[in-house]
């Protein structure tokens, strides 16, 4: 990826990151069904008002919409779901280091879903250290039997599974001749179709207590932030880096949700979710390749240096 793209990578988990620690807030007053609404409800509204700005075409969205609302149920309906039934069991933090898998899922899918991303040794014990990773971090709750948590942990892994597949379904709209601006205001608005009369039969939020003025601001910055910003950097840096490169996101939004858990809602992981964490990361770095080759060619020049300091 170029500087650029890492930058925007940074920025993006920043936005992400944040998204679990809005959730945190969130969640103790509202049902999460309801959460996820207005979640992309919001978002997308706020991307339609601003297209005038942006860029967004109405006309190619509107030529596009049976896959991007293929791709709003891909990426937005179940795994926002998902994630956020989940963090109701959940520490933020715990939610965001299991959503750290996507980038393994994601290896493996375009090994078999696309002809430009295959499996090699590397990325195979790549991918290995990330599920050795996840098992560290929900072993132990499998082991002791299907607890809430257990239930909780693998909700998160299957939202990682379709955050994969998305990834490599978006692929499809460049050929299409879609913006970023496009993709992102396309799939929200067909999964806030989706969503919201659910969320209605369901959760019936008229009848529910209003939320206090903290709840309200963190469904704002949820909306506009984490998720209306959110996609239209994801969607960029997807367009130029490819589905495994933006999957790595996923690694560095942990530490975000982490430090903002602790420091505002004081939640405390344990030490094997923290080695669960530092596996996966390694195991990306291997699917990446960089380091490992910076490690090797590190390794080959001190031993020519050596050689030649004997000689």
């Amino acid at each position: 990826m170029t500087p650029g793209e890492w930058g925007l990578m940074l920025l993006l988990s920043l936005l992400w990151g944040g998204s679990f620690f809005f959730v945190g807030i969130i969640v103790k007053s509202l049902p999460p069904l309801t959460i996820v609404a207005l979640r992309v409800s919001i978002a997308a509204l706020v991307l339609w008002t601003s297209g005038r700005f942006t860029g967004v075409s109405p006309r190619r969205v509107l030529s596009a919409f049976p896959s991007l609302a293929s791709m709003g149920f891909l990426n937005n309906a179940v795994p926002f779901s998902l994630l956020v039934w989940a963090q109701t069991h959940l520490p933020s933090g715990l939610t965001a280091i299991l959503n750290a898998a996507t980038p393994v899922l994601t290896v493996i899918a375009a090994h078999f879903l696309t002809q430009t991303e295959k499996m090699t040794p590397r990325r195979i014990f790549g991918a290995a250290l990330g599920f050795l990773g996840v098992g560290a971090m929900v072993g132990g709750d499998v082991v002791s039997g299907l607890s809430g948590n257990a239930l909780a942990e693998g909700a998160c892994i299957l939202a990682a599974a379709f955050y994969a597949l998305a990834s490599i379904y978006a692929r499809r709209f460049r050929p299409m001749g879609l913006a970023p601006i496009d993709v992102a205001t396309g799939q929200l608005t067909a999964s806030s179709l989706m969503l919201l009369p659910i969320a209605a039969l369901v959760d019936k939020p008229w009848t529910l207590p209003m939320p206090g003025s903290a709840t309200l601001v963190a469904i704002l910055l949820y909306a506009c932030l984490s998720t209306a910003l959110a996609y239209i950097v994801f969607f960029r840096i997807l367009s130029g880096a490819g589905a495994t490169n933006v999957g790595l996101v996923t690694v560095l939004a942990p530490a975000t949700t982490i430090l903002l858990g602790a420091l505002i809602l004081g939640e405390r992981l344990e030490s094997r979710e923290f080695l669960g964490l530092a596996l996966i990361a390694l195991g990306i770095a291997f699917v990446d390749g960089r380091l490992p080759q910076m490690v090797a060619a590190r390794w080959r020049a001190n031993r020519l240096g050596l050689g030649a300091a004997e000689d």
